[in-house]
């Protein structure tokens, strides 16, 4: 069932710890009291660069010369970036924490495609077809190729398939440790996944950031990119039936260079989306969070347009900082826990910290929370996630 597992294994040897950690720090900040013992705090240097760190709109325009301005896209969090150069051409709330939707299926692929054998099969679980709702209708105890999974879960979103991938690594537990162990790895530490599916789960999170680094990511990956470009494919079922998949990333077919992307929509999350394009040499990466309803992708092409309009005429907000090399045992980084207050949804809102050994430690959480398993750390530096109004 397995390809190859490479240096994942190793980290993979933490995913019932890992699991079992998240799933008690996020009850215990599900009962407990987020703004309990926060005092104001200077924030934390960001991933990216210092300017990153803003909760409103981040540009520099020049000071001499006319170029377009920034649309104004009603999202509550946004990058545009450039994939090859890593320059943050401008972003809001790039570090604030969202809850992602079905975005973090592009997490879900790029860290599941390099173990997976596409030719392989994997046996659908009762767990697997249990999820609602998009789902591509996969049957207890029938197998399923890897390849066709992969196709449903990035052109329908199939919450079910992206299951089926995740226990396809051997277990649950081991298919998360894995795409936790990536979104490390790519320093998208903003990002927490519990179900890899992106259905709203307590303390899963993400940031506009995040899915910048993930998304330039999947740009590199050939394999990725063959899944997420199809439009339309057919899926067996059973020996008997299939049904028909149509990529919901319409970008793909109505956008003039689009490399790819993937929508997402929960009442909680609002809408989602990620969407890449390619023009006379130059990628763009947009990511949008917390949008209203069926404006994702509008939005995303505004903010591409933009972008690809003032390629060099602007000077970068910050950059899509590299992957980390490969885990060294026991090295460990402890930055300072930040928390927002949960009901704030305002980009300008101050940050606030958390005292070590605070009962709102918890509340934050993951602030100072450190698992090293097999020789490997994790480290997470939270930010309390604003809670939003809608969800995919």
């Amino acid at each position: 069932m397995l390809d190859r597992f490479g240096r994942r294994t190793g980290l993979a040897a933490a995913g019932a710890v890992l699991t079992a950690v998240l799933a008690a720090v996020a009850a215990a900040a599900a009962a407990a009291s987020p703004s309990a013992a926060a005092t104001p705090a200077v924030s934390p240097a960001a991933i990216g660069g210092a300017q990153l760190s803003g909760r409103g709109v981040i540009v520099n325009y020049p000071s001499t010369g006319s170029v377009p301005r920034l649309p104004d896209v009603k999202a509550s969090a946004f990058v545009i970036a450039d994939a090859g150069t890593g320059q943050v051409l401008a972003a809001r709330d790039p570090h604030g924490w969202y809850r992602p939707a079905s975005t973090l299926k592009v997490l879900t692929a790029i860290s599941l495609i390099p173990v997976l054998n596409p030719d392989a099969t994997v046996v659908a679980t009762k767990q697997a077809v249990a999820v609602t709702p998009n789902v591509v209708g996969l049957l207890p105890g029938h197998a399923y190729k890897i390849s066709d999974l992969f196709t449903a879960l990035l052109t329908i979103s199939a919450n079910d398939a992206a299951v089926a991938l995740t226990q396809a690594t051997g277990s649950f537990g081991r298919g998360m440790a894995l795409i936790n162990a990536e979104a490390r790895h790519l320093q998208a530490d903003d990002t927490v996944a519990v179900q890899p599916n992106g259905l709203d789960a307590p303390g899963q999170r993400t940031s506009a950031y995040d899915l910048a680094l993930i998304a330039r990511q999947a740009l590199r990956m050939p394999a990725f990119l063959k899944y997420d470009q199809v439009i339309t494919a057919k899926f067996p079922v059973t020996a008997k039936k299939s049904v028909t998949l149509f990529n919901q990333n319409s970008l793909l077919t109505t956008y003039p260079g689009a490399v790819g992307g993937k929508i997402g929509w929960t009442s909680a999350a609002g809408a989602t989306y990620v969407g890449m394009a390619r023009r006379n040499g130059v990628t763009l990466i947009v990511t949008l969070l917390h949008c209203p309803a069926l404006t994702e992708i509008d939005s995303g092409k505004s903010l591409l347009n933009w972008g690809f309009a003032v390629g060099g005429k602007v000077g970068p907000v910050g950059t899509l900082v590299g992957a980390r090399q490969p885990a060294a045992p026991a090295s460990v980084r402890r930055p300072t826990a930040d928390l927002r207050p949960a009901a704030d949804l305002r980009p300008a809102a101050r940050p606030h910290s958390v005292a070590p050994g605070s009962p709102a430690l918890i509340a934050a959480g993951f602030g100072g929370v450190v698992l090293v398993t097999a020789g490997v750390g994790f480290a997470y530096s939270r930010r309390q996630r604003p809670v939003t109004r809608r969800h995919d």
